[in-house]
C-alpha cells in the first residue's frame, strides 16, 4: 500500500469513527490564506498535491481532486489517479460534484474554520437536494490521523517601521474607527493575516515567503483593538510598538472572545472570514453586518512612502535578476545545470543584497516541458536538465523591507524555433498593449484583460491564468482586491496607487512555456482636453528581455519603440549597479532593436 493510499485509508477509518460519510479537504487555514503554514498543509499530506490552489472530497468509496486550469497537468503528476478522480473546476465545481456523488442520507463533514459561510450555505443547499447533509466537525479528522503534523509557528513578530509603512499603526486604526462610526458598527473582525499585519504595522515569519504573523484582530469604533497572537511570539519591542490601546490576548482565546459581543453590531468580511466566525457571533447574539474588511482597499492603494520603497526594491531586485540573466546566458549553453541549481543561483544573486528578507514565493524554475506548467514547483523528482534547443522560464521575486517583487523572464537556450519566437512575440505584444493602456477612472481589471490576450486570440490560442494580480508592500505577493483577469476579482476598479502584475503567457503542453511579467503601478494621467479623469500604468520592473525571441518583422513601430524605451530605462536603473562583463552584457542587451 502506498503512503497516500494508507493515508486515505486512515482518513476513511477516522470518518467512520466520527459518523461521517464524506469529508471536504481544502488548501486553507483559519484565515482564508492563499499560502498556509506547514501545519495547515492537509491536502498536500493527504494527496501529495503541491499546488497552491485545489481541494479534495473523500467519500467512503470514491474521492476526487479539484483544480483549476493552472494545475491540470501537475495534479496528474502528483496525485494517484487510482485513488482520486481528477476534476477541473472550469467544468464542474466541488459542490456540484458532491451533489451528484454524495449518497442519499449521508453526512458530509467540513471544518468550519477552513471554509467561508457562503460556501457552506451553497454546499448545504446542494446536498439537501440529494437528501444528504453538511456537518460541521468538532475537530478535523485529518488532524487525528496526521501523526507528525507540525505545530503552528511560534517565531517572533517584528515591527514594520513607519519609515517603510508611511503611516503609523495608530493612524490606520483611527481611520478604521472612523469607518466603523460611519457604518454604525461597534467593531469589526480582521481575520486575513496580511490585513492584521498591515493594520498594526507588524510582520511575522509564520508562512514561508509571506511576512505575516498568525493572528486575529478585533478593532472597535473607539479606536481600541484586541490582537490575538500566541504570547510566545511577542517581544518587548512589539509590545511597546503596539501601545496601551491594543489589548494583547492569546490566539486560542479568539473563538471565545467572539461571544463577548452580544447585541453589538459587528462588521465581518464574508470573503475573508471563515464560517466558524459567523457561527460564534450568531450563537452569542451579535448583530452581524457583512462588510469588506476595511483594510483591503487602503492596503491596496499604496502611499507615497510605499511607492518610493517599492521602486527602490525593484531597482536592486532588477540588478540581481540581470546578474543572473548574464550568468545564465554564459553557463546554460554549456550544459550541466538543472532547474534546482539554476534557481539556487538566482537566490544567491538576490542574497547578495543585505536588504533581502526572503523570497516572495518559491521560485518557478521551469525547463522545457516543465515551463508549460504555469505554476510549476520544482523538486528532486521533477528536476530537469537545462538543455540546448529549449526555453527556460523563471518566475521569482524577493521580499525586501521596503517592497515585494515578482518578475518572470523566459530565455532561449541555444537556437529557438520559429514557433517559440512567434509565441514569445505575441506574448510580448500583449504585454506592451497592457503596459501602454490609458483608461478612465472606474475601469476594472476585467475590462483590460483582453488587451494582453488579443494577439494570442487572433491566432487561436490563450493562457489559463489571470493576466495580473495585486502585490503588497513587504506583504503578500498576491494581494487583492484588484485583478487583471476575466474571472475572480475582475470587477474591482483600478485606482491610482495600486500595484499589479502584467504577465501574459503561452504554454504548449509537454514542450515549452512563455511568460513575461513586470509589475506596474496605476497612476493618474494628465491628458490635454480629457473629459474624464484618466489613468495609466508606470512599469516598475527592470530587467532585459531576450532579444533572440523577438520577431522584429511583426512588431509595429510603436511596439519597437516601447521595447527600446524599456531597455533604455533598464540600463539607466540597473546599469549603475553592475560592473565588468555583466555590465557589458547588459549594454548589449539594451541596445535599440
Amino acid at each position: 500500500m502506498s503512503t497516500y493510499e494508507a493515508r486515505l485509508s486512515a482518513l476513511r477509518e477516522q470518518m467512520t469513527k466520527d459518523g461521517l460519510d464524506g469529508f471536504v479537504v481544502p488548501i486553507c487555514d483559519e484565515h482564508m490564506s492563499e499560502y498556509v503554514g506547514d501545519y495547515a498543509q492537509r491536502l498536500a499530506w493527504l494527496t501529495g498535491f503541491g499546488g497552491s490552489a485545489g481541494s479534495a472530497v473523500v467519500l467512503k468509496d470514491k474521492a476526487a481532486m479539484f483544480v483549476d486550469g493552472r494545475y491540470t497537468i501537475q495534479v496528474r503528476d502528483q496525485v494517484d489517479g487510482n485513488l482520486y478522480e481528477y476534476v477541473g473546476t472550469a467544468d464542474k465545481s466541488m459542490i456540484d460534484w458532491l451533489g451528484e456523488n454524495a449518497p442519499e442520507g449521508s453526512n458530509i463533514g467540513y471544518d468550519a474554520w477552513l471554509h467561508t459561510q457562503d460556501w457552506a450555505k451553497s454546499a448545504e443547499a446542494r446536498l439537501a437536494k440529494r437528501g444528504a447533509q453538511l456537518v460541521a466537525v468538532k475537530s478535523n479528522p485529518i488532524d487525528a490521523v496526521w501523526k507528525d503534523q507540525p505545530e503552528p509557528s511560534l517565531l517572533k513578530l517584528d515591527v514594520q517601521p513607519d519609515e517603510f509603512a508611511g503611516k503609523s499603526a495608530s493612524e490606520k486604526r483611527a481611520d478604521i474607527a472612523a469607518w466603523l462610526k460611519e457604518e454604525g458598527l461597534d467593531a469589526t473582525v480582521i481575520a486575513a493575516l496580511d490585513s492584521v499585519a498591515w493594520a498594526f504595522n507588524i510582520r511575522g515569519k509564520d508562512i514561508a515567503n509571506t511576512p505575516v504573523p498568525r493572528g486575529y484582530a478585533i478593532i472597535k469604533a473607539d479606536g481600541s483593538a484586541q490582537l490575538f497572537v500566541a504570547p510566545e511570539k511577542l517581544t518587548d519591542e512589539v509590545r511597546v510598538h503596539l501601545g496601551n490601546s491594543v489589548a494583547l490576548r492569546d490566539y486560542n482565546e479568539f473563538p471565545a472572545a467572539l461571544t463577548e459581543y452580544t447585541d453589538q453590531k459587528i462588521g465581518v468580511d464574508p470573503e475573508r472570514s471563515v464560517a466558524a466566525i459567523f457561527d460564534q457571533l450568531e450563537g452569542a447574539g451579535a448583530q452581524i453586518v457583512k462588510r469588506r474588511d476595511p483594510t483591503i482597499l487602503a492596503k491596496a492603494i499604496k502611499n507615497e512612502t510605499e511607492i518610493s520603497g517599492h521602486k527602490a526594491a525593484q531597482a536592486r531586485d532588477g540588478a540581481a535578476l540581470s546578474k543572473f540573466l548574464h550568468w545564465f546566458s554564459q553557463e546554460a549553453p554549456k550544459g550541466g545545470h538543472d532547474e534546482l541549481t539554476v534557481a539556487a543561483k538566482l537566490a544567491e544573486f538576490r542574497g547578495q543584497s543585505d536588504k533581502l528578507m526572503d523570497l516572495s514565493f518559491r521560485t518557478i524554475s521551469g525547463a522545457g516541458p516543465n515551463g508549460a506548467l504555469c505554476h510549476y514547483s520544482v523538486n528532486e523528482k521533477t528536476n530537469r536538465k537545462i538543455e540546448t534547443g529549449t526555453l527556460y522560464l523563471v518566475d521569482s521575486g524577493g521580499q525586501y523591507r521596503d517592497g515585494t517583487t515578482d518578475v518572470t523572464r523566459t530565455m532561449a537556450v541555444g537556437e529557438p524555433t520559429d514557433e517559440m519566437i512567434k509565441r514569445y512575440t505575441q506574448v510580448l505584444q500583449g504585454h506592451i498593449a497592457l503596459a501602454k493602456a490609458v483608461f478612465p477612472e472606474g475601469t476594472t481589471g476585467g475590462q483590460l484583460d483582453i488587451l494582453a490576450r488579443q494577439y494570442l486570440w487572433a491566432d487561436g490560442v490563450d493562457y489559463a491564468h489571470g493576466t495580473g494580480h495585486g502585490v503588497g508592500a513587504y506583504l503578500s505577493v498576491h494581494e487583492g482586491p484588484q485583478r487583471i483577469a476575466a474571472f475572480g476579482g475582475f470587477n474591482e476598479p483600478l485606482v491610482a496607487g495600486m500595484i499589479c502584475s502584467n504577465e501574459p503567457g503561452y504554454y504548449k503542453d509537454n514542450d515549452f512555456g512563455i511568460r513575461i511579467e513586470n509589475l506596474i503601478l496605476v497612476e493618474e494621467r494628465d491628458i490635454a482636453g480629457a473629459e474624464k479623469n484618466m489613468l495609466g500604468f508606470e512599469t516598475l520592473t527592470f530587467a532585459p528581455l531576450d532579444r533572440r525571441l523577438i520577431d522584429l518583422s511583426v512588431l509595429s513601430d510603436n511596439q519597437r519603440q516601447w521595447v527600446d524605451d524599456y531597455h533604455a530605462h533598464v540600463l539607466d536603473i540597473v546599469g549603475p549597479q553592475l560592473e565588468g562583463e555583466a555590465l557589458d552584457w547588459l549594454k548589449e542587451q539594451c541596445q535599440p532593436l
